[in-house]
Formats: structure tokens, sequence, C-alpha cells
């Protein structure tokens, strides 16, 4: 197995264990109010945890709303109430090789059919079972050399 392969092979075993949080829906009123309110916990409460101002506590909570906070704020706030952030990403294909496989294909397919395009022009057409096989082809080819134009 190739340092890429291996690489490739870890980081989807990792993000494998944030798939079910995939399907966690974020609070409407954000976390951290969600938490602070679930705990019985005032914004002032927090605030002194933090240092900061019950304003402060809301400009947080609201600045997570927008989607404006920072990893950091987040981490602080966690430790504040004896949590740990936890953050990473999840493909929507559900695996980094489908996400590969996925994009060989769209780039595979783009190649083959301006190829296939070129040679209808030419009267050298070629089979629709043909084109699709070709496509395969290519898409194994692109994942085994996974070159930097996959990503254009």
């Amino acid at each position: 197995m190739g340092k890429k392969s291996l690489q490739l092979q870890q980081l989807n075993d990792k993000m494998l264990g944030f798939a079910s949080l995939n399907q966690a829906a974020v609070p409407p009123t954000g976390w951290i109010k969600a938490i602070r309110t679930a705990l019985g916990m005032s914004g002032q409460q927090l605030g002194n945890k933090l240092s900061v101002t019950k304003q402060g506590i809301m400009d947080f909570e609201k600045r997570e709303q927008d989607g404006s906070i920072t990893i950091k704020a987040l981490r602080e706030i966690g430790q504040a109430i004896d949590m740990q952030l936890v953050y990473g990403f999840v493909p929507n294909d559900g695996s980094l090789e489908a996400l590969i496989e996925k994009r060989a294909t769209e780039l595979a397919t783009k190649i083959v059919l301006r190829t296939a395009s070129t040679m209808n022009l030419e009267d050298q057409g070629i089979s629709k079972k043909r084109v699709e096989k070709a496509i395969k082809e290519k898409a194994a080819e692109i994942k085994s050399e996974m070159p930097k134009m996959l990503w254009d």
C-alpha cells in the first residue's frame, strides 16, 4: 500500500467516526445557548467562567448562530462548561474513496466524450457501450495516478 493510499485510508477512517454526527441537527438557538440553558446556567455565570460580560456571552451566541464564531472561541466555551469541541469534515458521498471515484468519473467522462465528439465529427463514431467502457477505464487510470488536475 502506497503512502498516499495509506494516508487516504487513515483519514477516511477518522472521518467515518463523524458520519453519524452528520445527522445531528444544530439546535435553533445554537449549541452554546442550548447547552447553557439545559444546564440552568445564566449568561452571567458562563461569562464569569470565561472572564467576559453577559453581553459577551450573548455576542458569542449570536456569532455562533450566524456562523462567524471562531473555533478557538468554541473550544474555550467548551472548556468552561467542561465539554470538548469535536470538529471535522464528513464527505457528502460517504467516504474519501467515493469522492475520488465521483470526481475521477466526471473527469474521465469529460475527456472521453471530448474525444468521442471529435471522432464523430471525423465520421469515426464509437458505440455507446465502447464509450462507457472507455470512461470506466479512464476513471480507473485517473484514480490510480491521482493527478492534480483531478481537482480543477
